[in-house]
């Protein structure tokens, strides 16, 4: 079982774990040794996620979320399968925690006060003020 939350665990069988070649530089080790991770887990099918989760979980996952609901996430920033294996899990644990969080309430919208606006314009005419001080000095010819 893979303790995600209090309330959400992942059997082992949910998740499809195997090792692929990583991409990019690293010469002759990276070209024999398959040491990156493709972590497979179906969001859509998985019995041990809530409705409202899944449906987070889905929005979160973007273009990571397969179009049959199969989240697939690819480590290969460790040299070792093993460390590539943990940050794949870490991560997927990651997104479905935050997943799991309730989204935060709505926005309250505000209008500022009559007296507000007017401190506003009266610190605008106030500054203007002393900007129009600043100019020339001219005298009279």
């Amino acid at each position: 079982m893979i303790e995600v939350t209090g309330h959400i665990a992942l059997a082992d069988d949910e998740v499809q774990v195997r090792a692929v070649r990583a991409s990019g530089p690293g010469g002759q080790h990276v070209n024999k040794v398959s040491t990156a991770i493709e972590l497979r887990f179906d969001v859509m099918g998985s019995p041990s996620l809530p409705e409202r989760v899944r449906e987070r979980l889905a929005r979160l996952a973007g273009s990571r979320l397969t179009q049959e609901g199969v989240l697939v996430l690819v480590a290969q920033e460790h040299r070792s399968q093993e460390m590539n294996r943990q940050a794949a899990f870490d991560r997927l644990v990651g997104l479905i925690r935050k997943a799991a969080e309730p989204p935060p309430p709505p926005r309250k919208k505000t209008k500022p006060s009559k007296a507000a606006k007017q401190r506003r314009l009266d610190a605008k005419k106030t500054r203007g003020g002393i900007k129009a001080m600043r100019g020339r000095v001219r005298g009279d010819d």
